[in-house]
């Protein structure tokens, strides 16, 4: 479906990487990951055509679409959200043209399934999509690639928008999507789901493992301990014979062994195996050990909470004690956030006590980054702002601590406006390292976060000796660090004693995601619906299914004869290069033999894809032929 060969991107001195090829097939559930800075989002750039390759090519197969859903939305005019979920298509029911009614007539009830399913509720979608939140119109513009299904979904981050219930039911719907798809994401779970396959980009070239994210990083940490021993042991045996030479090179008795020893060095250095890649530059994160607390932290007591007529907790009391890490589950909407801000002092109650403990001090890590950071002001003056008598900051230690959080050199004086949702995270939680709290609150601390921060984050909270409570639809994360549990639901808290998994088995909420918003309520059983007499179809609707088989028998047709020519073609392509791969005339050209290696690997994907897709498009036919 999409062919890479011989990539190469640079951006004046810098380069992304070379010699990049691959092959994405229809059947290809792909997720993109690297460091930060190794060209992720470029290499989308380069399959969308809005930059240009340096070298080699991107090439598509014939009739092949894409959808891309960026990170962020573009700014939006007039349009409703269904306007947006259809692409502006209108119904033309009033015409003659019989194509354009079967063409539309489902248009719509698609879209507002899928909008439905993202969260919006039916009156929802004909309002104006810009008296809507940027992450609400990121969801409409999901909606309108689901809708149109591209032979081939680009996906960065699209979980980030989501809640758990509409994360829960993209995940379900792509598993089922009929096109491929290639995804930069940092839900580990997510990735574990829906990818066959793991693209690594990193020191300038592309990696393709099998299986999912937990399947690629057994195979990175195998790869990786692979090289370094081959590595290692050419090392040692360059270094044995260049012992040799220096020791006798200038004995005429053994010079021409020496000389001997002289040209295999130079063959081994040719031939060289690379030294394995330093691993990557990651988030060194490890909170300063706050001061002790009381062992009751902070009580709750008789606590009302409404906003307006509606009402979230009724005579709350709730008590939590020194070194608890808790996690907060329930639906959503029943109050687990807000919990957090009566917990943190950030939501004035309507009645009842908040009372905090001997020595208690509090951080709260708002959903929304932005409610901790000054936007206007730099990354450098967010945290100096933070300075006191106690803590005694001087530049050297600020830029020590940014260090930690990946911001270096000059990226210190960058507006946080200009700031992506990662670093803004990496900002919120480098700030906390100043003035470490004994009491931490955080509201799904890990959104914006890439993989190996997240890890991060992980190590440096299971050494935090204070008190943490926090939300999260990361269930690895939860797992990682939640002790106990406690269940939100209709304005009730029921605490589970156990982690995660103990959860799991004494609420017997089955699935370990979707236990996440789970209400515990006795579902109605379905109601069948009734049977009513089938209508006949009308001559109109005969003649329309009539033009639909000799349509689809025409495409089939022409799918099965374009699939015999890339066939044949791929073929004599994989014949050329494995006659060139048994000359030896081609490893007297140094490099060739690795271009035709990986000229080959791209063939072979290609034919094996092709084989693929004509044994498909010919069953079809067969089938419809005989019906």
């Amino acid at each position: 479906m999409l062919t890479l060969a011989d990539v190469a991107k640079s951006y004046g001195t810098r380069e992304l990487f070379a010699n990049v090829s691959l092959f994405i097939a229809r059947t290809d559930r792909l997720g993109l990951v690297g460091p930060n800075g190794a060209g992720k989002s470029t290499l989308f750039n380069l399959i969308l055509g809005e930059e240009t390759p340096d070298a080699g090519i991107i090439e598509w197969e014939r009739g092949a679409d894409f959808g891309f859903l960026p990170q962020e939305s573009a700014p939006v005019g007039d349009e409703t959200i269904i306007g947006i979920a259809t692409n502006g298509a209108k119904l033309d029911l009033a015409g003659d043209d019989d194509e354009d009614y079967d063409i539309d007539w489902t248009l719509e009830p698609r879209a507002r399934k899928i909008l439905a399913g993202l969260g919006f509720k039916d009156p929802d979608m004909d309002e104006p999509a810009k008296s809507f939140s940027g992450g609400w119109i990121m969801r409409a513009h999901l909606a309108r690639l689901l809708v149109s299904e591209p032979a081939l979904l680009l996906l960065d981050e699209p979980t980030n928008h989501l809640d758990l219930e509409a994360l829960l039911w993209l995940q379900d719907y792509l598993t089922r999507y009929p096109g491929g798809l290639v995804l930069i994401s940092h839900d580990r779970a997510f990735l574990n789901t829906l990818c066959n396959g793991i693209l690594e980009l990193r020191s300038r070239t592309l990696h393709k493992y099998t299986g999912n994210y937990d399947d690629y990083l057994e195979q990175k940490e195998a790869r990786y301990e692979q090289q370094l021993a081959l590595y290692k042991s050419q090392q040692r045996e360059i270094a044995h014979q260049q012992k040799f030479v220096d020791r006798f090179g200038a004995k005429a008795s053994l010079a021409t062994r020496a000389k001997s020893k002289e040209k295999h060095i130079e063959r081994l250095k040719d031939d060289a195996i690379e030294s394995p890649e330093e691993r990557e530059a990651r988030i060194n994160v490890r909170f300063p050990q706050p001061a002790r607390s009381g062992l009751k932290v902070a009580d709750l007591s008789h606590v009302d909470q409404a906003y307006g007529d509606h009402v979230v907790y009724r005579d709350l009391n709730y008590s939590v004690e020194r070194g608890d890490k808790i996690v907060l589950v329930g639906p959503n909407g029943a109050g687990k956030s807000t919990l957090l801000k009566i917990l943190a002092d950030v939501v004035p109650i309507n009645a009842g006590t908040r009372e905090l403990g001997a020595n208690v001090t509090f951080g709260y890590f708002a959903q929304n980054r932005a409610e901790n950071l000054r936007l206007n002001a730099t990354v450098f003056d967010n945290v100096m702002e933070l300075r006191t008598a106690q803590n005694d900051l001087t530049e050297g230690k600020v830029r020590s601590i940014l260090g930690a959080f990946l911001f270096r050199k000059d990226d210190v004086f960058k507006k946080v406006s200009v700031l992506s949702g990662g670093e803004k995270s990496r900002l919120a939680l480098a700030r906390m390292l100043v003035d470490p709290p004994n009491f931490l609150l955080m509201d799904e601390p890990t959104t914006h976060l890439d993989i190996p921060s997240i890890d991060a984050l992980i190590r440096a909270l299971k050494s935090f000796s204070g008190t943490l409570i926090f939300i999260s639809h990361d269930v690895y994360f939860i797992r990682q660090l939640a002790e106990k549990v406690l269940h939100v639901h209709s304005g009730r808290l029921t605490p589970y004693a156990g982690d995660y998994d103990y959860y799991l088995d004494k609420s017997r909420a089955g699935d370990e995601r979707a236990a996440l918003t789970a209400g515990f309520t006795q579902a109605r059983p379905e109601q069948k619906p009734a049977v009513s007499a089938k209508p006949k179809p009308d001559f109109k609707a005969r003649k329309a299914v009539k033009k639909e088989r000799q349509a689809e028998l025409r495409r089939l047709r022409t799918a099965v004869g374009e699939a015999e020519e890339r066939i044949a073609k791929l073929e004599a392509q994989q014949a050329e290069l494995t006659a060139a791969l048994e000359d030896p005339a081609t490893y007297e050209e140094a490099g060739k033999a690795q271009h035709l290696n990986r000229e080959l690997t791209v063939v072979t994907d290609m034919l094996g894809a092709a084989n693929q897709d004509w044994e498909e498009a010919a069953t079809q036919l067969a089938e419809l032929e005989a019906s």
